[in-house]
């Protein structure tokens, strides 16, 4: 809501007080007896009514704060995940006691391209967000035209690019990562169990790439859909096929629980079980008896538990995983933010930095194609609880 400017107050009225003080120090002197006839009375001019400055439905002009928009679902089926992430962004900018940022929270849940529309309209320079790759669709182009970059917290890579970085922990890198990691202790013939749909077609894609990458082979692949029976159908084709030493379960840590069982009764009973970073969304993973010995990549945890026992002492609940995504995204902008001027376009071009960023989350950085490379580490469920086995690298380095 823009704010109204008080008219001046005219200058006729600072006449008439200045008149009165002199009229009430005159009755205190000595009056002389010949006065004289009396003065003419002051000239008055009618005072000219000041312009109103008009009512605008934008938010006030900041000059001293980056205006920055936050898109998350507010209402509807993913509220609670997008107030996770409103939560995180206001956690970050009090624990880097940045001024400099102004966030401003839109509801995508009312229409993402809306809400992009609106904050750029309102003077935002930068969106975090939005959360869906449906709503990175309809944003990008918008916020394209305006030159207001795009930090999205979605892992689909096909909304990456023309202005839109993608946050979300991709599941190729997750795959590759473990991948290579049971490559380097001796496993070179893999399998692979996959859900259908885009999730499943773009985790087999990336799970031949890595085998092959790595100098092993696939013997078996198995689909499956969420029909009942489906999985444990998928996992009997598997072991009739060709033999293996490890088994990719690219799905939930859940849904990999129901099919370890029955590969432990058949003839893949020393299989080693492979995850995806699906898995570390999963805080009761550890205690899950079926996956113990199971290997998995993600990003690493150590700062995340420090900022979940925060987030839990201020906002009285847990934080989804992902609303790390959001105070990140704070970090990275902070840090940009030194180098940017109150009213400028954001730097765009510092996003592409080579060495990087640090977060909660561990190091990444943005590849030419818009999508976060990040430092994994791997970790193996062992007797109650994730045990890191690969460690996470620091950095980039020459990679």
């Amino acid at each position: 809501m823009a704010e109204v400017a008080r008219a001046p107050q005219p200058r006729t009225w600072r006449n008439a007080l200045a008149l009165l003080g002199a009229a009430v120090l005159s009755a205190c002197a000595v009056v002389p007896r010949d006065v004289g006839p009396p003065p003419p009375p002051p000239t008055t001019t009618t005072p000219r009514p000041a312009t109103p400055r008009p009512v605008s439905p934008a938010l006030p002009e900041d000059t001293a704060r980056h205006r920055v928009a936050l898109l998350v679902p507010l209402s509807g089926t993913n509220a609670a995940v997008g107030r996770s992430l409103v939560n995180a962004t206001q956690l970050a900018v009090l624990d880097t006691r940045s001024e400099g940022l102004r966030i401003t929270n839109y509801d995508t849940a009312t229409g993402a391209a809306a809400a992009a529309q609106r904050a750029i309209d309102e003077g935002a320079r930068l969106i975090l967000g939005p959360l869906l790759a449906e709503d990175v669709r309809a944003v990008a182009p918008i916020a394209r035209r305006a030159g207001v970059p795009v930090l999205s917290f979605s892992n689909d890579t096909s909304v990456a690019g023309n202005g839109a970085y993608l946050l979300g922990y991709s599941p190729n890198q997750s795959i590759e990562r473990v991948v290579d990691h049971a490559s380097r202790n001796g496993v070179a013939q893999f399998a692979g169990l996959v859900p259908s749909g885009v999730y499943g077609q773009r985790a087999s894609t990336a799970f031949l790439r890595a085998v092959e990458d790595a100098g092993g082979s696939v013997t078996a692949m198995q689909t499956y859909d969420r029909a009942p029976g489906s999985i444990a159908a998928a996992v009997a084709r598997l072991t009739r096929a060709a033999p293996f030493q490890a088994v990719l379960i690219a799905d939930s840590a859940g849904t990999a629980s129901l099919a370890v069982p029955a590969l432990r009764r058949g003839s893949a009973a020393g299989t080693r079980v492979l995850g995806t970073e699906l898995w570390n969304a999963d805080t009761g993973i550890g205690s899950n008896a079926a996956l113990n010995g199971a290997w998995f990549a993600s990003v690493s945890n150590t700062l995340y538990r420090q900022y979940a026992t925060k987030y839990r002492a201020r906002f009285g609940t847990a934080p989804y995983r992902l609303s790390s995504l959001g105070y990140d995204a704070v970090l990275l902008t902070v840090r940009i933010a030194r180098d940017w001027r109150v009213g400028d376009r954001f730097p765009e071009a510092r996003l592409s930095d080579r060495d990087g960023f640090a977060g909660l989350d561990g190091a990444f950085r943005f590849g030419r194609d818009g999508v976060s490379d990040r430092a994994l580490e791997v970790q193996e469920i062992r007797g109650g609880t994730t045990v890191t086995i690969s460690p996470a690298p620091q950095g980039f380095g020459g990679r």
